[in-house]
This record gives structure tokens, sequence and C-alpha cells, in this order.
């Protein structure tokens, strides 16, 4: 199975290299479905992005997913033309307009969970453009392995001529709305979730007011629009089982470090899953849980996949993670024979036994613990705000690189 990271800078695109994934999925200007919450790359990157991946052996695929208009018909050609020359593996859309176009320049698709596309009378009419269909959200385990298995049975194939492949989406955020398709954004703010802008409103807490009382009802937690994240580390087996050929990892919005760690803990369960060790997995599915929960979530659910008559709805705001990263400082120098990083220290303290990571541009991420560390050449316990510190990282650093110390977070989850 594929393991499909999100990237939404360089160095989220390194951090999903060197976590182990098998494919990596951005976007470019401002035609994708985050165009607002993520960095984005532009055109002229895509000849860097599509040879860094290439050396490792792994696939880019460009997101050109968002709803077009008449006067977006000349920039999504130009960017399409543009994957093409570059090499890009494939093109992820959900326009009707990007589908012809793809299939007219040869380019590889995939159909985007946008086109809610549910059932196997879709997957034939979609198969004349797309090798990869991404299914609805909405479906559960046992209607994927129901589409897998007529598309074996017919022998279906995509345009390259090889049988259809089905995608899911495998950990991140979920959405109120069907497979992503919503307005309340445009309704409320005029910021089109379908244009990759989306305003999030729906993950506002919410009251019902009698206008002629001025009584006011808290609607269970209050936040009736937001449910909890998609993790499905803990189902693998049945998805593998149900025959999913890619499994789409959400979070080109997250930062570098939740790509790190997500793409890591799946790599690894993946890996002892297909190699048969199913216990050895299940012995570590509490661990991997732990891991995922130390980055950005807002609580974990199976989504529809096991057949739930409806989500589980989030109890907060914002981030359930139990770390949280503090800036400290940059990278100043590197010295690569002791590999040893000297840090400006612009705030707050580093500690002798502090869990750090550092993030870079061309270094991805770099985490481990500060097992030694002087400041200002004199070994110390600690070094604060305004002094260099000196200290072994795990990997190679670079100048200007961010400095973060991770904690653990205190959380304010609304217990109502």
């Amino acid at each position: 199975m594929e393991l499909l990271a999100p990237s939404g800078s360089f160095a989220s695109f390194h951090a999903a290299l060197e976590a182990g994934c098998d494919s990596v999925y951005f976007g470019v200007e401002h035609l994708n479905m985050r165009s607002r919450s993520s960095i984005n790359f532009t055109m002229e990157d895509m000849r860097k992005l599509s040879e860094m991946a290439k050396e490792r052996g792994v696939k880019t695929y460009l997101t050109l997913n968002t709803l077009l208009y008449d006067h977006d018909m000349k920039m999504m050609k130009k960017i399409m033309d543009h994957a093409k020359a570059s090499e890009i593996d494939g093109v992820i859309v959900s326009d009707l307009s990007a589908l012809t176009y793809a299939k007219e320049i040869g380019i590889s698709v995939s159909c985007s969970t946008q086109l809610s596309i549910s059932n196997m009378e879709s997957v034939r009419f979609f198969s004349q453009f797309a090798d990869i269909i991404v299914l609805a959200r909405e479906l559960d385990l046992k209607m994927i392995e129901k589409i897998v298995q007529k598309i074996g049975v017919e022998d279906l194939r995509g345009p390259s001529g090889e049988n259809v492949k089905i995608e899911i989406f495998g950990h991140g955020a979920l959405c109120i709305a069907e497979s992503g398709r919503c307005s309340m954004s445009l309704f409320q703010r005029n910021a089109s979730a379908n244009r990759g802008v989306c305003l999030q409103p729906c993950r506002a807490k919410y009251k019902v007011i009698n206008e002629e009382t001025g009584e006011e009802m808290k609607i269970g937690n209050g936040y009736v629009m937001s449910p909890k994240d998609l993790s499905t580390i803990g189902i693998l087996p049945d998805i593998i089982d149900a025959g999913v050929a890619v499994l789409k990892i959400e979070g080109r919005g997250r930062d570098p470090i939740y790509v790190k760690k997500v793409i890591e803990t799946y790599r690894e369960a993946i890996d002892l899953i297909e190699k048969g060790e199913i216990e050895a997995y299940r012995e570590k599915i509490a661990f991997y849980q732990e891991r995922l929960g130390m980055v950005y979530n807002r609580g974990f659910s199976e989504g529809y996949y096991l057949g739930r008559d409806m989500l589980e709805i989030s109890g907060l705001y914002g981030s359930a993670s139990t770390q949280e990263k503090e800036y400290v400082g940059k990278v100043r120098h590197y010295y690569s024979k002791s590999q040893v990083a000297e840090i400006e220290i612009m705030s707050g303290i580093i500690r002798k036994n502090d869990a750090y990571v550092i993030i870079g541009e061309t270094t991805g991420v770099v985490e481990g613990f500060v097992q030694e560390i002087r400041g200002d050449g004199i070994s110390s316990e600690s070094v604060e705000k305004g002094r260099v510190a000196t200290f072994k990282t795990n990997g190679v650093v670079r100048k200007n690189d961010k400095v973060f110390i991770l904690k653990p977070r205190v959380l304010n989850v609304d217990q109502n």
C-alpha cells in the first residue's frame, strides 16, 4: 500500500522524504484546496520537487482540485503544462475541465474526494480519465472492499492501461460537510472552502438563542460541527485487506514535525503488517496512538470506516496534542565532524535533557534530546536568551534553521 504524504513547504517536503513516504502531494499557486492554510509552492519549484523525490524513488502528485471558474482556465492549463514538463507523476483534480485537459496532455489523474465518488457506476465513468480514484470519505470499509473487488473482476483499467487504484484518507482533519464540499465559509465570510480559502467557521462553538425570550441553549459541547480527526492506525490490517492501494495523510497546512511524526508512525505500522508481523503491530498500537497524539489533532476517530451512524465530535477549539513547541533560537553554525550545532538563543532557555526539534527548508526535521550542553563554551545545565549554546544533534542541520524545545501541552478541553 502506497503511503502518500502531505507537503506545504520545503521543510515538510524533506520531512516526508526522510520519514519514509512512497509519494508526496503538494499545491502550487492558488488553485488548490489549501491555498490559504499552507505556504504552497510556485510553478518554478515543481522541477526541483520532482528531482528531489525521484532521487528517493518517491512519486509526486500536484493538487489542482479547486472549483474552477472561466477566468481560471488559462492558469489551470499553465500549471498542468508545467507539471507535465517537470515530470510530476500525477495531478489530483475535481473539476471536469481539469480532468479533460489532463487527459488531453497525457498526465496521470487522481480523482479528488471532492467528486464524492461513492459507487461502482461512478468509478467506471471516471476510469476513462483517472488511474487513481479517491473515494468519498463517507464510505465504510465494506463498501470500499466491494468496489475494489468489482474493479478486479471487471479488469477495469485507467488511461495508463493498469487497473484503477483506490485511494482513501488515512489520517488527519475531517470535515462535517460531504467529502469536504462546504459553503459555510463562503456564506458567512465570502471565503470559499471549494476555492481553498476556508476560514473554518464550523470549528467554533455555537449556541441556540430564543429571540423572543433571550434564553440560550448550548448544543452538546458546543462544537457540534467540528468532528474529531481521522486516525486509522488501529484498523490498518482491515484497510489493507480491503484492497486499498493508496493511504493518504491529510496535513498540508500542518508543520514539518506533524508530517515527520505521522509518516514515520504509519510507515512502521504498514511495514510490520505487510511483512506479516501482525502481533508485533498490535503490541505497538498504543505506542503509535501516543506518538500521533503528540502532534496537532482534535482527538481521534475512525471516521465512517467502521460503519458508525455519526462522527465523534471534538470537545475543544484547536489542538489536543500532548506536546507543543517553543521557539528558542536559530542555528548559527554546524560543525559536521563533531556533529555539534551552535545555537543563538533568542527566546527562553535550553536545558540539559530537553527535547529539541530543528526545522529548515533543506534540513527538514531533526529531533532528539540535549544530552550535554555548553553555554558560551562552558559546560552548563542550561543556556538562556542572549547567549550561545552548543550541543550535539541527531542529524545534519544548517545555518538559520529554527530551533524549538518540545514541552508537555496543557489542554483546555470543554468538559460541559
